[in-house]
């Protein structure tokens, strides 16, 4: 059987200049940060991926999702290769807090370029400019993202 990529979603909620962060637990990328997010579940769309995971892992609602772009992600130490797909969204409502203790240790509202480390390999990815469309740089600016 060969192996193929997966769908994973990753959602950059905006509240005011920060940005939703979680550490992740339980999961590949364990202790590394990242936006909320998850695997694209059949014939669910990616904006409602993006809603759901959110939900899930933090207890926020978020509105206004719209897709950004995505990363191809492989995770040498542990052979996996995930396609993914980059939403943002703004805050709506809910108090952030871990809502799903056995994928996250802790949440937090982060300015952007101050978030903390290490980060989860596509968040890294996605920072660094290295997505698709080429020209995703959003390490330059956090206004970028509340703009794209």
């Amino acid at each position: 059987m060969s192996k193929r990529p997966r769908v994973g979603v990753g959602v950059i909620v905006t509240k005011g200049e920060r940005v939703l962060l979680i550490k992740r637990k339980g999961v590949h990328g364990q202790g590394t940060w990242s936006t909320p997010g998850g695997h694209l579940e059949h014939g669910e769309s990616p904006e409602a991926c993006a809603a759901r995971e959110t939900m899930e892992e933090t207890g926020v609602e978020v509105a206004n999702v719209r897709a950004l772009g995505f990363t191809n992600d492989v995770f040498e130490e542990s052979g996996l290769h995930y396609i993914t797909l980059w939403m943002t969204g703004e805050y709506q409502s809910g108090e952030a807090a871990v809502a799903a203790p056995y994928e996250a240790s802790e949440v937090g509202w982060y300015a952007w370029g101050a978030f903390p480390e290490p980060l989860f390999l596509p968040l890294q990815n996605l920072i660094r400019g290295q997505g698709y469309p080429p020209g995703i740089e959003l390490a330059v600016s956090f206004q970028q993202v509340g703009d794209a």
